[in-house]
């Protein structure tokens, strides 16, 4: 079975590489599956899930902030300023901030500065909370 070079790196450090059969991530027009020898591309990534299938059929499950994401041949990169592994997130964590900035939100005008930054913030989490129900019914 054919593999591609996946990296998957952070604004911090290099958080995984390995090679996989499909890589799957959250494009902005929608989820992207690049397998090897695909086309090379260049794209954005919104907030969301990145998953590598590897040869065995396990999966390498990942949270993503949004970021860029590089195709060659034989190489996907995954670049994001926030990248959170599948067993490192932390569900409660993500539900708690999330409700916190719905309550700002309800005391914060349209047209207040803060309010499109919260906005983006509320989308991640709800990006996150998404994740974690998604990798949960992964490993059933």
């Amino acid at each position: 079975m054919s593999t591609i070079q996946v990296e998957i790196v952070s604004a911090e450090a290099e958080i995984w590489s390995g090679e996989g059969v499909m890589v799957f991530a959250p494009g902005v027009a929608g989820e992207l599956g690049i397998a090897p020898k695909h086309a090379p591309l260049i794209t954005t990534l919104k907030p969301g899930d990145v998953r590598v299938q590897m040869e065995d059929g396990d999966q390498q499950f990942f949270f993503i902030s949004g970021g860029l994401l590089e195709v060659q041949p034989h190489l996907v990169t995954v670049l994001s300023d926030t990248v959170i592994r599948g067993d490192d997130l932390d569900e409660a964590a993500a539900r708690e901030a999330q409700q916190k900035i719905e309550e700002k939100l309800k005391d914060t005008a349209p047209y207040d500065d803060d309010y499109a930054a919260m906005k983006a913030e509320l989308a991640a989490y709800a990006a996150q909370v998404r994740a974690i129900e998604k990798l949960r019914k992964l490993k059933g």
